[in-house]
């Protein structure tokens, strides 16, 4: 659901539209994804595990949008460190605005680049306890076809997945072993129907040796929760 609502002083020059996720008033606009009631079943997961482990959690939201993850755990984890990262000028500036807007400027920082390029300079290596991703994962031909209005309001970049839907996906399983320590968690969302891939992407990367899936309300797995070796 989203309202309207007067701009916060020195943020906005226009009236900006809010939307509500996972107990965190967010501003939305366009040209950068609106988050979706699905997600939240990501960002409970993420917080769940991350309110049993240590205090203090270091956690990084890769393909950040809006920041809505990312605010999310730091909303209900007053201890964690947040560094968020997506691609372009449009999301990385509202996802800015947002952490302003909701005081969380200590403990959430946003940067800019092409997944974990992005972090390039901020001697994470082994330091990460938690990545959490919503990842583009449709594949390019239902863009162009049955699933084209989605790029009607919303970037074509928070949804290509590439020719089958699994090349972000890959890269953020892959990438995300250096920045994790040892028993740092990889939690990520992905499609309906891909489950069967994202299993095949863990094992192939031997890294992990804990991986398990998280289902809605519906019965289909749509989280995957992948543990660094220790």
């Amino acid at each position: 659901m989203t309202r309207m609502t007067e701009p916060v002083l020195g943020i906005s020059a226009v009236p900006t539209k809010l939307h509500r996720f996972l107990g965190v008033e967010l501003e939305i606009a366009p040209g950068v994804l609106v988050p979706r009631e699905e997600t939240e079943l990501l960002g409970l997961t993420a917080i769940s595990i991350l309110t049993e482990e240590q205090a203090g959690p270091l956690v990084i939201d890769m393909c950040c949008g809006s920041g809505n993850l990312g605010l999310a755990v730091a909303g209900a984890i007053a201890t964690a460190r947040v560094l968020g990262a997506d691609l372009t000028d449009e999301t990385v500036g509202l996802a800015r605005r947002n952490v302003e807007r909701l005081g969380f400027g200590p403990r959430v920082k946003i940067f800019q680049g092409d997944l974990f390029d992005a972090m390039n300079g901020q001697d994470l290596a082994g330091k990460v306890d938690m990545i959490i991703c919503n990842p583009p994962y449709i594949s390019a031909r239902r863009l162009e076809d049955s699933l084209a209005h989605l790029l009607v309001d919303e970037p074509r970049e928070a949804f290509d997945g590439g020719p089958f839907g699994i090349s972000i996906l890959q890269r953020v399983v892959r990438d995300s072993v250096p920045f994790l320590r040892p028993g740092g968690t990889l939690v990520f969302e992905f499609g309906e129907g891909q489950h069967q891939q994202v299993a095949h992407l863990l094992t192939r990367v031997s890294a992990y040796d804990q991986v398990s899936f998280v289902d809605n309300e519906a019965g289909i797995p749509r989280v995957a929760v992948a543990r660094k070796q220790v």
